[in-house]
């Protein structure tokens, strides 16, 4: 398992943001971990959001910003099965202690992704029309 520990820590890259002795575990989780795996994966987060709006019939270039921000949330928020895969796309680069930290605080780290992830998306809406 430390051969693709090892790969995965490679492939990700550094950490983004700071951690200091003073940061939390969520807050160095998130920096450590979370900001390079939605950095890396981004235009996999672009693909499957286009995917999405087409899948789901959704005339997304007709919509005010309002409404176009408001469908990402939906998204990411309310559908099950997408926010599930995303989830997944993040998930499956955590390595074995990431996963084992990830697992014992899952649902603040999954607020945190999830947030990520909107907010990722939202600044990249332009992509969309």
């Amino acid at each position: 398992m430390q051969t693709r520990d090892t790969f995965i820590l490679q492939l990700r890259g550094e950490t983004i943001g700071s951690v200091s002795s003073t940061s939390s575990m969520e807050e160095s989780f998130q920096n450590e971990t979370l900001r390079p795996i939605l950095k890396l994966q981004n235009d996999l987060f672009i693909a499957s959001f286009t995917s999405y709006i087409k899948r789901n019939k959704v005339d997304f270039q007709s919509k005010t910003l309002e409404a176009k921000l408001l469908v990402i949330d939906n998204a990411v928020q309310k559908d099950i099965k997408f926010s599930n895969t995303m989830k997944g796309f993040i998930i499956g680069l955590f390595t074995s202690n990431e996963y084992l930290k990830y697992s014992e605080n899952s649902s603040n780290i999954n607020k945190r992704m999830m947030s990520m992830l909107i907010e990722r998306l939202k600044s990249q809406i332009q992509l969309f029309d």
